[in-house]
């Protein structure tokens, strides 16, 4: 019998992107080998496919935000799966899709943390800040807008749906930052949002930032959520994401994160998400998704 349960859930969501593709993220990594891995570590899988969006009434706004209707749809949808998924098993992996997958995947991990009487800290791993609120993004792209809803921003409210306890700016970190829109970089810099740009990596490296948020997150004793896009990577390494931006993590970096977090022994849920497959070299991306997943998970080189 096995010990340890990982659930697997997908949002194959696409309209929270510019490009199309990334909806067919969820099954390329279940293809490439992720439930696979997870039974070489030890894990039994649940997967529980992929969630289909609510049925609604189309919205009406003045928003420039593209696929409002759709993105609230989906996120009422996941909001009540991955808090099943967690609820039932030690370690949860959200498959995207879209980053606009943590409009719902994070809210549910957040409201069993708060059964557990636990604050939850979130890990973002991304090019991008995703601090746009509705009425501050001029792409009306909604993947750039989850960390603006998730700490509460009045703008989402009328349409997305309530949440119960925002999280708390202080609790997220953002790594990897490296193309932050003028309005994003104002509320951030007024939200208190830990924030480390690639400069930054670059001149202290990844464990100088990344332990302090840690410490941070053990002394409260919370969980730690991480929220992996594609597009933090450097896309000479990752290159099938439709927002690429020079630069990013390397492969030792990335994988050092992971494993730092697997010794902190904090984590118990992660969002993979924007892998756009139609645009990978022969899988090597979601490979490495895998791969780093195997990282945080506890494999290593001397296992």
């Amino acid at each position: 019998m096995q010990s340890k349960m990982c659930s697997i859930l997908g949002a194959p969501i696409g309209t929270g992107a510019s490009q199309h593709g990334c909806q067919l993220g969820p099954d390329t990594l279940r293809i490439a080998g992720l439930p696979e891995m997870l039974r070489e570590l030890g894990y039994g899988v649940d997967d529980r496919g992929n969630v289909a969006p609510n049925k609604i009434a189309t919205l009406s706004h003045s928003f420039t935000a593209k696929h409002l209707t759709e993105a609230v749809a989906w996120t009422q949808a996941l909001q009540v799966a991955s808090y099943q998924a967690v609820c039932d098993s030690q370690f949860s992996i959200f498959l995207g899709g879209d980053h606009s997958l943590a409009f719902g995947s994070i809210p549910g991990v957040s409201r069993h943390t708060k059964e557990q009487n636990r604050p939850l800290f979130v890990l973002w791993i991304d090019a991008h800040t995703d601090f746009h609120a509705l009425d501050t993004s001029e792409s009306g792209n909604v993947h750039g807008m989850p960390i603006a809803y998730l700490t509460g921003d009045p703008s989402f409210g009328g349409f997305f749906p309530d949440l119960e306890t925002p999280l708390p700016a202080e609790n997220i970190c953002l790594m990897g930052i490296r193309s932050v829109d003028p309005a994003e970089r104002k509320n951030l810099s007024a939200a208190g949002i830990i924030t480390h740009d690639m400069r930054q990596i670059d001149e202290f490296g990844v464990i100088a930032l990344l332990s302090p948020f840690l410490d941070k997150v053990r002394a409260a004793n919370g969980q730690l959520h991480v929220s992996l896009d594609v597009d933090g990577l450097d896309p000479d390494i990752a290159p099938a994401v439709g927002t690429t931006v020079a630069g990013g993590l390397t492969f030792r970096e990335a994988h050092l994160m992971m494993e730092t977090v697997h010794d902190s022994n904090l984590a118990r849920s992660l969002d993979l998400v924007e892998l756009n497959p139609l645009l990978d070299h022969s899988g090597r991306t979601a490979r490495l998704l895998i791969d780093l997943t195997a990282s945080l998970l506890g494999r290593s080189v001397l296992g």
